[in-house]
């Protein structure tokens, strides 16, 4: 089975794009998705970020006030980086593996493609791990546009969310294909048509 990584910088619409792939028959893994389970009351990752972060950012109902820890772990400080690092030891290997039992489901079932969507593929260099990167690019000011209207933010936080991450031209650079989403829906469509048509190609050869 050929396995795509899926990713690009926040705000640039890969979750769009990964719905649209879903609609072509694509069957996609959302790593964010797969983020909140392994944090849901009762597991024990839970259990280590209320001892590394603190009971307070469990809420009344037992889940993860993410909004809470999301503010201390984002930015570009020193201070916010190392946070998230220790926040990373804790997910990552179990996200990870939960995405290797899925893929491997997939396997078994002789599916003949099948994607993972995640934000920090290549900051984490999980995209090596893949036959194939599709990376879901915009420019900055669409990006900065986006996040402020999503999320509420002013422009400098969510400038600051954005350098959390690595500039989209690095990641751009290391993709077999790019979906470019600064335009319309109907656009958006198009590309997402194009690229996975490159992406199979390249998977042929």
């Amino acid at each position: 089975m050929h396995t795509v990584g899926l990713t690009g910088g926040i705000a640039c619409g890969k979750s769009t794009v990964a719905s649209l792939l879903r609609a072509r028959g694509v069957p996609v893994i959302d790593a964010d998705q797969v983020s909140r389970e392994i944090v849901a009351p009762g597991e024990p990752a839970l259990d280590e970020i209320a001892q590394c972060f603190g009971a307070h950012l469990i809420q009344p109902d037992g889940t993860l006030d993410r909004k809470a820890l999301g503010a201390v772990v984002m930015g570009n400080s020193a201070a916010a980086r190392a946070e998230r690092k220790k926040l990373e030891r804790i997910t990552h290997p179990r996200i990870f593996s939960r995405i290797r039992e899925r893929l491997q489901a997939h396997a078994s079932a002789a599916t003949p493609i099948a994607a993972v969507e995640a934000a920090i593929m290549v900051e984490s260099g999980n995209h090596r791990n893949y036959s194939a990167l599709l990376v879901v690019a915009c420019s900055r000011d669409v990006q900065l546009r986006r996040l402020m209207d999503r999320q509420g933010f002013d422009a400098e936080t969510a400038a600051g969310w954005i350098a959390t991450q690595m500039p989209i031209e690095e990641k751009v650079a290391l993709a077999d294909a790019v979906v470019h989403n600064n335009g319309s829906r109907e656009d958006l469509e198009n590309e997402v048509i194009r690229a996975w048509a490159e992406i199979e190609r390249k998977l042929a050869d």
